[in-house]
């Protein structure tokens, strides 16, 4: 049996990096005013970045079933038998169900996972499951193992405001007007598959080195099997370097990789955003 695996490019998952896994990825769209773009293809962070700071409406739209099944049945004309299919939080987005919808029609059986994550953890997420594919494993334990990878993940999220997530209707705006109101600067994480206040911070130096000590703690509870861990910025690369190396120092690694999140998840989190993910292993 031949199994595939699926995701979406909310994972922020680079071109090679998905290649090399043999994992395809479907896009989803953003909206920048009126002009419609594919993320990973039209649209970059720094054009979101932009855009948010010069008031320009943007918005994020999920892929059809129809584009999802398109995927799918790609993938079944080129011999697979099976596909598992890996999206972010479906409390945060409809593409998990666009995802179940298509399954539904597919020529071949579909396993649709929801990662309950967002960004690289999803990405993560996925990655799991190709190791399983490439190691012999069934559709079932694929699924499983993103499954696991996903609820065992941890996601921390630094924003310089809650305005951003309250227009997307992502935490509340009783939040966003007491964070403006002290100037807090807010910690955030992924807990239950939403956005969910961690902390509250005074300074963007105390909240990243707090995000710093939050992101160690996580990852020494792995254990001896290890973990997957990455950073993620929206016009904050020099930010987020510094937390990358001080985890790496702090964690014994040679480097700690560095990205800037993708345009779907910087349209709702905005410029200023520093994130990390660890996945146990």
């Amino acid at each position: 049996m031949t199994v595939a695996v699926v995701t979406d490019s909310t994972g922020s998952l680079a071109s090679a990096d998905a290649e090399r896994e043999g994992i395809t990825v479907v896009p989803l769209q953003v909206i920048i005013g009126a002009e419609v773009h594919v993320e990973g293809t039209s649209v970059t962070a720094d054009m979101i970045a932009e855009a948010l700071a010069s008031f320009v409406p943007v918005n994020t739209s999920r892929p059809s079933p129809e584009e999802l099944l398109g995927a799918y049945e790609r993938l079944a004309a080129q011999g697979v038998d099976e596909i598992v299919s890996v999206h972010l939080s479906a409390r945060m987005s409809g593409t998990f169900e666009s995802a179940e919808l298509a399954a539904k029609q597919a020529s071949v059986p579909v396993t649709v996972v929801d990662s309950t994550q967002v960004g690289i953890a999803t990405g993560f997420a996925a990655g799991r499951a190709a190791r399983v594919v490439a190691a012999g494993g069934t559709a079932l334990e694929a699924a499983d193992a993103a499954r696991r990878a996903g609820e065992s993940s941890t996601a921390l999220i630094y924003v310089d405001t809650l305005e951003y997530l309250r227009r997307g209707g992502r935490v509340g705006a009783a939040a966003a007007l007491i964070g403006s109101a002290l100037s807090v600067k807010p910690l955030l994480t992924i807990a239950d598959g939403i956005v969910q206040p961690l902390e509250r911070v005074r300074t963007q130096s105390k909240a990243l080195a707090r995000l710093g000590a939050l992101t160690v703690e996580a990852a020494r509870a792995c254990g001896d099997e290890g973990f997957d861990i990455g950073v993620q910025h929206l016009a904050n690369e020099q930010a987020a370097q510094q937390v990358a190396d001080r985890l790496a120092h702090d964690l014994g690694l040679d480097g700690v990789p560095v990205d800037e999140v993708g345009a779907v998840i910087g349209a709702h989190v905005g410029p200023g955003t520093v994130a990390v993910s660890v996945t146990p292993r």
